[in-house]
């Protein structure tokens, strides 16, 4: 998470201004400022953990003086019952930084866990599972890294990182009267640098025209398997081949079995449940 610092102190100044406003009138009101505890980060669900830096930040944001322990890194598997992180100090510092310390670690490993979980299924596959741009408005950088901490990869982290010809892109273009292979010749051409390209596919045949073109990666979209075999076998490593659009935990396998380089998934992020992780507080 190191490598992602600069953005995780943003995203946590943010987050604690929405939640916090002009103050924690309940604890202020409530709670004596020299009262010390200790609470402890618990998993109420079996999973991978991923978040504990987001969380450092957000205790020590609140106040320097909390003393955070990790008990558990990002990548282990949790149980329920299994502590996480321990936190001493300030009782009413540590309850102003609860809730957005707990919701990074819940969002961040419900999807190191859902990502774990399609991992798993295609175990001894030599195929790579891949996130896609279908994420939290701001919070890229925090859930891409947590679809890392569950064993998948990213292609791109942004819309400067590779050429991605999807099917608008296609609309518009084939308007002008162009087709696929006058299509990629442009891309290529007009890139600011030497970058990768994709292009989205629906049948066989716009695969193989993709591939006489010279694109480096062809994406079959919502490709069904006899389709996907298809395709691969006609490709037939003249470029790689993402397999994208109605991946599920009961077809992600027989996705990959077609032969396929990579298989994306937008629910990775778009709807991964989050983990039920909770805060138990033992007050002095």
């Amino acid at each position: 998470m190191s490598s992602i610092k600069p953005q995780i102190e943003e995203i946590v100044e943010r987050a604690l201004a929405e939640d916090l406003g002009k103050g924690d009138v309940t604890t202020g009101a409530l709670i004596p400022g020299d009262q010390q505890g200790t609470g402890f980060i618990v998993a109420k669900k079996e999973g991978i953990m991923a978040g504990t830096g987001a969380a450092k930040q957000v205790f020590h944001r609140v106040d320097p003086e909390l003393k955070l322990e990790i008990l558990l890194e990002d990548g282990a598997r949790v149980k329920p019952g299994s502590k996480v992180a321990k936190v001493s100090g300030s009782v009413a510092s540590i309850l102003k930084a609860e809730r957005v310390a707990l919701n990074f670690l819940q969002r961040l490993s419900g999807i190191a866990s859902e990502t774990n979980r399609y991992v798993a299924r295609v175990e001894g596959l030599p195929v790579h599972i891949m996130d896609t741009r279908k994420t939290t408005p701001g919070l890229r950088s925090l859930e891409k890294y947590a679809v890392r901490v569950g064993g998948g990869g990213s292609y791109r982290m942004n819309l400067s990182d590779g050429i991605l010809i999807k099917d608008n892109h296609l609309v518009a273009l084939r308007s002008q009267g162009l087709n696929i292979k006058e299509i990629v010749a442009q891309a290529r051409q007009n890139a600011p640098q030497r970058l990768p390209v994709e292009i989205e596919v629906g049948t066989v045949s716009e695969a193989l025209e993709a591939v006489e073109a010279g694109v480096d990666i062809v994406m079959l979209d919502n490709m069904n398997l006899e389709d996907m075999r298809k395709a691969v076998k006609s490709i037939h490593g003249r470029a790689l081949i993402e397999a994208s659009g109605g991946i599920t935990l009961d077809n992600v396998r027989a996705v990959a079995e077609t032969g396929v380089d990579f298989i994306s998934i937008g629910a990775l992020t778009h709807s991964a449940r989050a983990l039920d992780i909770s805060l138990e507080l033992e007050a002095q």
